[in-house]
């Protein structure tokens, strides 16, 4: 996975848009903070899908040291230095489908998604 992009530049932060949660995700991570005795989560990606790239969450017990956070109203969120170029600007928020609670990603960067909404792709500028 190429973890480079012509369009962002780690050292340059006030170009950054960071990632952000709804009130609703907020909660949520909060909440999930509490039951599990854990800091809060990590928002990642991984090579994966039919779109090229998957969303990672993991609960964070210890944050890593390239890891950035982005905390909204209490809620913990930790983002690995290298997906940034993928996320920046993305809005996490958790949502209920059906009878389903999922989190959903509005990620400004994502090209195309897959059908099935669980990969996103990304188109080099």
């Amino acid at each position: 996975m190429d973890l480079q992009s012509e369009t962002f530049n780690p050292q340059d932060l006030a170009s950054w848009r960071g990632v952000t949660m709804t009130p609703a995700a907020a909660v949520h991570v909060r909440d999930l903070a509490v039951k599990q005795n854990v800091q809060g989560i990590r928002l990642g990606i991984k090579t994966s899908g039919c779109a090229g790239f998957a969303y990672v969450l993991e609960t964070v017990s210890e944050p890593k040291a390239d890891d950035l956070l982005f905390e909204t109203d209490g809620a913990k969120l930790w983002v690995p230095l290298q997906a940034m170029p993928f996320i920046d600007g993305t809005e996490v928020d958790y949502v209920r489908e059906g009878l389903n609670q999922i989190f959903k990603y509005h990620n400004p960067k994502a090209q195309h998604e897959c059908g099935c909404g669980e990969s996103f792709g990304v188109q080099a500028e």
